[in-house]
């Protein structure tokens, strides 16, 4: 890499650091190339993404971004996967591993606070931010809606016996 396209790189790391609420360090060594395709395709489906990274810049770019990670999370081949819903990427990453052992999990900064395997794991199983958003407005909505069809009850009783009658 020349100079300039590492500076290019140092930067779009930064900014990757900076805008996404967890980053996951893995061990890729391994995985083929079409593996690493699926693993891309399934972490975008969950709002997710994943790079190989050269440690020394992304050491430069964390530092540079306030990024709190332990030095044994970046050592040797490394990849990173990022979201902004710091779930979208544990589940994607932990599902991948299940099924491909060659992928392995270093740990995680989720909120700027470092994270184990274990604690990966536990993330990946809970809801994400999209499914807390949708269980709270159906539980909103709920109340609402079971207000609205008592009120609407006894007209409609009051319809079913003006027809009865009409009908007579």
């Amino acid at each position: 890499m020349l100079r300039a396209e590492k500076k290019d790189f140092v930067s779009e790391l930064e900014g990757l650091c900076r805008d996404s609420s967890s980053v996951i360090f893995t061990h890729y060594h391994g995985l083929t190339v079409a593996q690493i395709s699926e693993l891309r395709r399934a972490l975008r489906a969950n709002g997710a993404g994943f790079k190989v990274v050269k440690n020394t810049l992304f050491k430069i770019a964390a530092t540079n971004a306030k990024l709190e990670f332990s030095n044994d999370m970046v050592s040797g081949p490394v990849a990173i996967a990022y979201s902004a819903d710091p779930v979208g990427a544990a589940k994607g990453v932990v599902e991948f591993a299940k099924k491909n052992p060659s992928l392995k999990l270093i740990g995680a900064v989720v909120d700027n606070a470092p994270m184990s395997v274990s604690d990966i794991q536990t993330l990946s199983t809970l809801p994400s931010l999209d499914e807390l958003r949708g269980k709270i407005i159906g539980l909103l909505q709920a109340p609402a809606s079971k207000l609205a069809s008592v009120l609407v009850a006894p007209a409609g009783g009051l319809a079913r016996v003006v027809n009865a009658y009409a009908t007579k």
